[in-house]
């Protein structure tokens, strides 16, 4: 890209060539759009009134060297070192997950569900911390608890509960080893759901930049819940909820896991904006 620009140019030039560049490599122009105004913590409402104005050589070196990192793959989020969730801004590394709009739908679903009273919450493999972070600040009368058992993730989970003043505790350790005799009224988990099987349908920007282990499980993806299902029900009170993102083949598997479990319980699988299974929800009695 950058033997073809003039020597100097506008935000408005700059972005239109960065554009046309992205689309002829297969990407969408607004992706180059979002990189300039996340890079420079700009709205919309910035970059229409700087438009016109020369844009800065050392912005310039910078705003191509994010989009040479998109063209070979890396995810925008991790190339800008932040993603938004609940009009938030987290921190993310190649040590966490994106957050993804469909685990925001849901948690605000959860909160539509949820009693106005003080309850005791867990996030199981917190990553980001998105789940805990965005239940303590909507629900600040809340206890939450998140676990990980990645290290790297637990510090940036940390971080972001401090820049966004969320008092959070934070546990090491796999599953509900951390927690070892605690009760809980809700618990929340993104839990690693993929099979190995389906890399061939997974976008390679996932595989090749976001953690394994936060993505794929064993036994065509329900290891983890096939896991927690044997542990669970010493960690949740009575009349307690369970939400677990799934993978959107897995609804009645995850459902028959967790009816064993709690064969008295209400189960529902809640769809995504596209339609798909994405949460199995469990009321327990």
């Amino acid at each position: 890209m950058t033997k073809n620009n003039p020597p100097s140019a506008t935000y408005r030039e700059v972005l239109q060539r960065a554009s046309s560049f992205l689309e002829k490599k297969g990407y969408s122009g607004f992706a180059a759009e979002w990189l300039l105004r996340e890079r420079l913590n700009w709205t919309k409402t910035d970059l229409v009134k700087h438009d016109r104005e020369m844009m800065p050589t050392q912005e310039r070196d910078q705003f191509e060297k994010d989009l040479n990192q998109l063209i070979k793959g890396q995810p925008m989020q991790q190339i800008i070192g932040h993603d938004w969730f609940f009009d938030r801004k987290f921190k993310v590394t190649s040590d966490t997950l994106i957050p993804r709009p469909e685990t925001e739908e849901w948690l605000d679903q959860v909160f539509k569900q949820l009693p106005s009273t003080p309850l005791n919450i867990l996030d199981i493999g917190t990553g980001t911390g998105v789940l805990a972070i965005t239940t303590k600040l909507e629900r600040p009368f809340d206890t939450v608890t998140a676990t990980d058992i990645s290290e790297a993730a637990l510090a940036v989970a940390c971080e972001n509960a401090k820049a966004l003043k969320a008092e959070v505790t934070f546990k090491k350790g796999n599953l509900f080893e951390p927690v070892e005799g605690e009760m809980f009224d809700v618990i929340l988990s993104n839990p690693p759901y993929i099979s190995k099987n389906e890399l061939n349908v997974m976008d390679q920007s996932v595989i090749d930049y976001e953690p394994k282990m936060a993505l794929f499980a064993e036994e065509d993806g329900l290891a983890v819940y096939q896991e927690l299902a044997r542990s669970i029900s010493g960690y949740i009170k009575p009349k307690g909820f369970i939400f677990l993102e799934i993978g959107y083949k897995q609804g009645p598997k995850v459902t028959e896991i967790f009816k064993e479990t709690f064969p008295e319980a209400k189960i529902d699988i809640w769809q995504d904006f596209s339609g798909l299974d994405r949460v199995v929800a469990i009321s327990c009695v």
